[in-house]
């Protein structure tokens, strides 16, 4: 099969087919951020690699066979600022076709999240081409105003799957497909201590105060730590949010599953019972966390290693592999697809 990767970032997408065992005749992907993309010919030099979505132009392209893709989602998420996508004017863009007739008269988009309309134009460009085409968009959870417009411009509604199913990370998503997928993942049971670095001796349930040890926590982090530790190692909860004012994601500590990665890593602080010690989650850690091999991210890049803030980056922005998998193993059984 032909495959067209929009906002392929560090191509799960290929990951994910690549563990279904899905014969893939071409891959194509979109993609503009060159740490992403490096990361993606390391680990699959056959891609082809096509620029800037909204440069696509289907024409070039084979018959393509199944088109994924996570569009931006900072204006839709409930993280973000939640203005869906609109014009620098402050337009607000709920058509294709206003999409469209905005892009040509030359007006200029607020943030990243009216790529979407991209999503939607080379979706419905490829349709005419291939009634049979099989495709997957992925978004954010989000309030029901953005949720229909999605499902009136996509043409179905989504399915929600949460990645603590298959991995020990709560991250709920947003899917719409229109492969038949069999219901939810199994629940595999996978809790934090099951993918740290250092493996977890369950008998440890308690440590003090003075046996705390700290690795690159922020000083205020530190203190709201200390003041709540008693609360924080007796929660049956699987994350503790410290009753203080921070940012959005750091007052959080993981103690059974991670909070959702986020690109910029500022997301979760777990307690890592083993060695007495609250810390960031590694690189390795978190690539497990989104179902990938382990150090996929970490390839070469100008003669040295990627960075570690580029692979949380890429980690955060990317896909959970089995998630995806789970929903493209419909493609197995349907007739119009040669897998």
């Amino acid at each position: 099969m032909n495959v067209l990767s929009l906002f392929d970032g560090m191509s799960c997408g290929r990951l994910a087919l690549d563990r279904l065992g899905v014969t893939v005749d071409k891959y194509y992907a979109s993609e503009i951020d060159k740490y992403a993309i490096t990361v993606a010919k390391y680990n699959f030099p056959d891609i082809i690699h096509i620029g800037d979505v909204k440069n696509i132009d289907i024409e070039q392209l084979p018959k393509i066979d199944l088109l994924i893709g996570g569009s931006p989602c900072q204006g839709f998420s409930f993280a973000g600022k939640r203005k869906g996508s609109s014009t620098k004017e402050g337009i607000e863009v709920t058509s294709l076709e206003q999409y469209l007739k905005l892009k040509d008269e030359g007006f200029e988009f607020d943030g990243q999240s009216y790529l979407f309309w991209e999503y939607i134009r080379i979706l419905r460009e490829l349709q005419k081409i291939n009634p049979d085409l099989k495709f997957l968009l992925e978004n954010v959870m989000m309030t029901k105003k953005w949720k229909d417009m999605f499902n009136t411009a996509v043409g179905c509604e989504p399915i929600m799957i949460n990645s603590n199913l298959v991995s020990a990370q709560n991250r709920k998503r947003l899917y719409w497909t229109n492969i038949e997928v069999d219901g939810q993942p199994e629940d595999k049971g996978i809790l934090l201590k099951d993918i740290l670095e250092t493996p977890q001796n369950n008998n440890i349930e308690y440590f003090g105060k003075d046996e705390i040890n700290f690795e690159k926590v922020k000083p205020s982090i530190q203190k709201n730590i200390l003041k709540h530790h008693d609360i924080i190692i007796s929660t049956p909860k699987t994350t503790y949010i410290m009753p203080v004012k921070s940012s959005f994601s750091d007052n959080k500590v993981s103690i059974k599953k991670s909070i959702t990665l986020r690109a910029n890593n500022s997301c979760a602080y777990v307690l890592d019972r083993q060695n007495k010690t609250y810390r960031k989650l590694t690189p390795l850690e978190c690539e497990r966390l989104q179902t990938l091999p382990d150090n996929y991210t970490k390839a070469p890049y100008k003669n040295k290693t990627m960075s570690d803030t580029q692979r949380y980056k890429m980690i955060g922005n990317g896909w959970t592999v089995d998630v995806i998998a789970h929903i493209l193993n419909g493609l197995h059984s349907d007739p119009t697809i040669d897998s």
